[in-house]
């Protein structure tokens, strides 16, 4: 079987606002074993002994659909089993192993020396086990049994395909391991989390932090290197609260992401725990129809990106890759991106934050029925595991947990799931705002927002140019289907999505190609439509943002700016960045 080409895949440390030099990256080789019967536990797969059971090499963190993981098998999976050895030292089992996972899609349980360790679901967000009590010095075994059903209606899927191939806007699927596996080695007292309050008005930073145990920890932060400010204090458990005033005050902005460095270190009983992170001085506030940044009205120029590539699928190939994104997107004249119908992963909110990039962080809604309480279930835990992990990153100025929640069987979705999504979000983090479902379906909502893939730019400007809070103000869409919420900000949060495959692909393109309304037929008209597409938002006095769709094409769906490959489209891009980069009405 055709193996990996780089002995490490994805190298670098996944988790930048959390970082200990005592790690290990685990991503490589593995032993895999396709399970469709679901069986595998009962024929003993997670037994330490049971490596002639996986007859097939798998490359991880890539999923087994995508043809960098070495395997490319795209039907369905129910189930699959991966297995490796893991080497520990004394040292390293004088204090505590965590063994992390960046995501695993569905269900994951996991076993050490072929002890189950604990479970995990949800397809998106990460998780970790003290591992500790499981390992012995020298080589142990470390299985994963990973359970996935697109087809069942009772797990957030995104855009993963419900068919056995794409079709529309539904992709190849992703089933197990699809980001970085790590162990991390840590004292016995530890910093377990932290959470960063950003205050740019006073200059400083506030922070919360949950330790393992009592210590006295030290917070330290640095400016391009420069000293900024350093507080110490000592506690113990859920609940220490430090503040770190700064000696110079830099604003994260669009466009500069102006990070400080960070250094916490926690000191017990001889010991000693050092994590390095970062942070941005931020802050967002609504103001009338206005979403400020550091007090400033900035108009949001956002692009859909949904964080799919054609040989990794849902994983990107490389660092370098995630970066890309951000640059193709900035080049083109827009600030930010939704980062669509998936979470993401925090090393791609690393490289927007230190970019200066805005993004809206937001579940894979799509393929869970919640039209029935049990969809509460499947999608709040999760959700708020996402939010908790990705609170301190800079860049994302809004939460949007549900795209498009439509009926399901003729049952309309269920608006007391969404309003509590939304309750439990501002719970959790009251510092950003909140959309309840972007597209048409509000229940309760800090930012109004709309879909609209008109794509005749005279009837789409009449309808939101007077948009002024009010429901007769502007043309609203599926109005029974939802709560009109008066005089909020309003946000463009897809539009656009102009089918284009450039004249010389015609002859090769996927016969399944689409886009929304009536393609272009020349360079000139896609321009002048997408000129004009624009320009009706910018010049609307009450809207505070949109989001074109889409950044790439993704498979048969051709509405991107540049191709799935992220090859350009159009020799010239520069009537485009104009278009995007003029003054909006609401701007400061």
């Amino acid at each position: 079987m055709k193996q990996g080409t780089s002995p490490l895949p994805r190298p670098e440390h996944p988790e930048p606002m959390a970082v200990r030099e005592t790690w290990q990256n685990l991503n490589g080789e593995w032993l895999f074993a396709f399970d469709f019967g679901g069986s595998g536990r009962e024929h003993g797969l997670f037994a330490p002994d049971a490596d002639d059971k996986y007859p097939e090499r798998i490359t991880v963190p890539f999923c087994p659909e995508s043809p960098l993981s070495g395997i490319g098998y795209t039907d369905f999976i129910p189930s699959v089993w991966y297995k490796r050895k893991i080497h520990v030292t004394a040292r390293e089992l004088a204090g505590r192993v965590l063994l992390h996972f960046g995501a695993v899609d569905f269900r994951s349980f996991v076993f050490v020396n072929g002890k189950e360790v604990g479970s995990h679901a949800g397809g998106y967000s990460s998780f970790s086990f003290d591992i500790t009590p499981f390992l012995s010095e020298g080589e142990n075994d470390l299985t994963v049994n990973a359970r996935d059903d697109v087809r069942s209606f009772r797990q957030p899927a995104g855009k993963q395909s419900n068919r056995y191939a794409s079709y529309g806007c539904k992709y190849t699927r992703t089933t197990g391991i699809w980001q970085t596996v790590w162990l991390e080695f840590v004292p016995k007292t530890y910093i377990q989390s932290f959470r960063c309050y950003p205050d740019p008005e006073e200059g400083v930073f506030d922070f919360t932090f949950r330790l393992s145990g009592k210590g006295t920890l030290t917070a330290e932060a640095f400016y391009e290197g420069r000293p900024m400010g350093k507080a110490v204090k000592t506690g113990a458990g859920n609940a220490l609260r430090l503040r770190l005033p700064l000696a110079e005050t830099h604003l994260w902005e669009v466009g500069a992401g102006r990070l400080y460095d960070l250094v916490f270190t926690l000191e017990s009983d001889g010991e000693r725990d050092v994590l390095r992170s970062y942070a941005g001085l931020r802050e967002v506030q609504i103001d009338g129809m206005k979403v400020l940044i550091n007090g400033k009205s900035v108009f949001q120029r956002t692009v859909l990106d949904q964080g799919f590539y054609p040989d990794g699928i849902y994983t990107a190939p490389s660092d370098e890759a995630l970066q890309k994104d951000i640059e193709l997107s900035m080049a083109l004249g827009f600030n930010g991106a939704r980062l669509h119908e998936k979470i993401f992963e925090a090393r791609f909110l690393y490289h927007c934050d230190r970019a200066g990039y805005l993004v809206w962080g937001e579940h894979a809604n799509w393929g869970l029925n919640i039209t029935v309480p049990e969809g509460l279930a499947a999608f709040l835990p999760e959700w708020v595991e996402a939010v908790e992990r990705d609170f301190n990153h800079p860049a994302i100025i809004g939460w949007c947990p549900f795209n498009e929640t439509w009926d399901f069987e003729g049952k309309r979705r269920d608006p007391r799931i969404l309003a509590a999504v939304y309750h439990a979000t501002k719970a959790i983090d009251p510092t950003r705002p909140v959309i309840d479902t972007s597209g048409n379906f509000h229940v309760v909502t800090d930012i109004y927002d709309q879909h609209d893939y008109n794509q005749d730019p005279v009837s789409f400007r009449e309808a939101y140019i007077g948009y002024d809070g009010k429901k007769e103000s502007f043309k609203l869409r599926h109005e029974d289907k939802q709560v009109y919420l008066p005089d909020l900000p309003f946000f463009m949060s897809e539009f656009g999505g102009i089918k284009w495959v450039p004249e010389k692909d015609r002859e090769t393109a996927n016969k399944d190609a689409w886009g929304y309304g009536d393609a272009p037929q020349t360079e000139e008209e896609f321009l002048s439509r997408y000129e004009g597409l624009v320009a009706a938002i910018l010049d609307a006095p009450n809207i505070m943002g949109f989001c074109y769709t889409q950044l790439y094409d993704v498979e048969q769906e051709t509405n991107g700016l540049y191709t799935y490959g992220r090859e350009k489209k159009f020799d010239d891009y520069s009537r485009i960045v104009a278009a995007n980069k003029r003054k909006a009405a609401i701007e400061d």
